[in-house]
């Protein structure tokens, strides 16, 4: 009886004991459980919200034309008898192209020149006459009548030598219109007429060649009425002399190639009206074209700089989710709480987003991890990692320093 006493009372014991271990462990695992649990936190990229001054794109199609082109056309009529340049050929202001037959016009030349001299003679002889009518008539040697007669041979000489000495200078003239000149400096085109052929403002061929000055060429486009009544808010000079405007309007240009061309023109003209047909209004930018890259007659894609915003606030678009009911973002508080807030944007630049109102400066916004959240949930914030040309962004400061440099 005492043994089988003592073995009911020992697992009565050990019974006892293994209960208050399983206790004991049941709230070690919780009570661990619940710290673990407490101190695992979303983890979520952050960046500071910054400012800056951003520039505004509009991109429209353009069409190449020449700052100017010269048609060159005979103003004398004649056979064509030489050609004094290469087709394709740069040429220089003044240089002769074309020889039209000249003796004709040397012939109108020699003979005004004769009717210069005849009345030249005529002249000397009625100044001498009345010369010597003037001191007979103070004597009364002379009439009244002999005295005005010699006046009006004088004068009416002195006329006919001013006609004659025009004449000669209208045949000069001429004259040197059988040397065809370019009036300007540029390429020349092939030729239109062949020598030998009858040419001039008659019965001949007219035209004989064009010149395209292109070291500077003119892109025009037209932008829509919306700009147009946008512009009325914008800091940016379009075309005009205002100078409330703090930056002059720049273009950059696109090849066929899909290559953005190296130089970049200013906005030097925009239609001060709307065309009612189109809706649009033309614009017109000067481009530099040392190398000929552009070529009169192309079409190509125009950037335009529209508009800078001045101190602007910028989120990367990865960091926003845009619904039904607008945009938002989460904002990390200092106490690295999260909060769901509701923004109003602006347009879009490159990679990046404007925001007009809703978010300040300094503020921290989540760019990665924003799924998992929830308004009011506590987070263990990071710095994202600055990656290289993530955004477009382009600040207006440096731009507009190349500007002035460009004049």
């Amino acid at each position: 009886m005492p043994n089988k006493y003592m073995t009911l009372r020992s697992a009565k014991f050990w019974s006892i004991i293994a209960i208050i271990v399983i206790a004991a462990g049941i709230a070690l695992y919780f009570t661990f459980r619940s710290k673990k649990v407490e101190n695992i936190l979303p983890t979520v990229e952050v960046e500071t919200v910054t400012t800056d001054n951003v520039n505004i794109y509009g991109e429209y199609v353009g069409k190449i034309r020449a700052q100017q082109f010269v048609e060159i056309h005979a103003r004398v009529e004649g056979y064509l008898e030489n050609m004094l340049f290469k087709e394709g050929s740069y040429i220089k202001k003044g240089q002769t192209l074309f020889v039209i037959d000249p003796r004709l016009y040397k012939a109108n030349v020699d003979k005004a020149r004769a009717h210069v001299n005849k009345a030249r003679a005529n002249k000397q002889k009625a100044e001498r006459d009345l010369n010597r009518i003037k001191p007979l008539y103070a004597h009364n040697a002379a009439s009244q009548l002999d005295l005005d007669n010699a006046t009006a041979a004088y004068e009416i000489s002195k006329a006919e030598l001013a006609v004659s000495e025009a004449d000669l200078t209208q045949a000069q003239m001429t004259l040197g219109y059988t040397q065809v000149t370019s009036p300007i400096s540029g390429f020349i085109s092939e030729r239109v007429a062949d020598i030998g052929t009858l040419v001039g403002p008659g019965g001949g061929k007219s035209l004989l060649a064009t010149v395209v000055k292109s070291d500077t060429v003119r892109v025009d486009f037209s932008m829509t009425a919306l700009d147009y009544l946008r512009s009325k808010d914008r800091n940016v000079n379009l075309g005009g002399a205002d100078s409330t405007r703090k930056w002059n309007s720049f273009v950059t240009i696109t090849l066929a190639d899909g290559s953005v061309y190296p130089h970049r023109g200013l906005v030097d003209f925009a239609d001060p009206q709307v065309d009612p047909k189109t809706g649009t209004f033309s614009v017109r930018a000067e481009m530099p074209n040392p190398d000929r890259s552009l070529l009169p007659g192309e079409f190509t894609k125009v950037k335009v700089l529209l508009d800078v915003r001045e101190h602007a606030v910028e989120i990367p678009n990865k960091a926003m989710v845009i619904e039904k009911g607008g945009a938002y973002i989460y904002v990390v508080r200092p106490d690295s709480v999260v909060e769901k807030r509701f923004i109003e944007i602006g347009p879009q630049v490159g990679n990046s987003t404007i925001v007009e109102r809703g978010l300040a400066k300094g503020e921290k916004i989540v760019v990665e991890g924003y799924h998992k959240l929830s308004h009011g949930m506590k987070v263990n914030p990071v710095a994202a990692p600055v990656k290289e040309g993530e955004t477009e962004t382009e600040t207006s400061s440096a731009d507009n320093a190349d500007i002035g440099k460009e004049g």
